[in-house]
């Protein structure tokens, strides 16, 4: 299963490298898209939950597409 995330504040490759680093360190597998400022969460529904929540708790403004 694949969802995508839209982070329209994640602006630069310090950005993409944290929200990685983040997402790596609660074993979840994504791809990071800085051109389309999207994160594609693989894996089950919780996984995609877990990944949006990190991702706000990280300061960014996550939507969910």
């Amino acid at each position: 299963m694949e969802r995508k995330i839209l982070v329209p504040d994640m602006h630069c490759e310090n950005c993409v490298r944290r929200i990685k680093e983040a997402l790596s360190e609660l074993k979840i597998e994504a791809k990071i898209d800085l051109d389309s400022k999207t994160v594609t969460v693989l894996g089950c529904e919780n996984c995609f939950e877990t990944a949006f929540n990190e991702i706000y708790d990280l300061g960014f403004t996550p939507n969910k597409m």
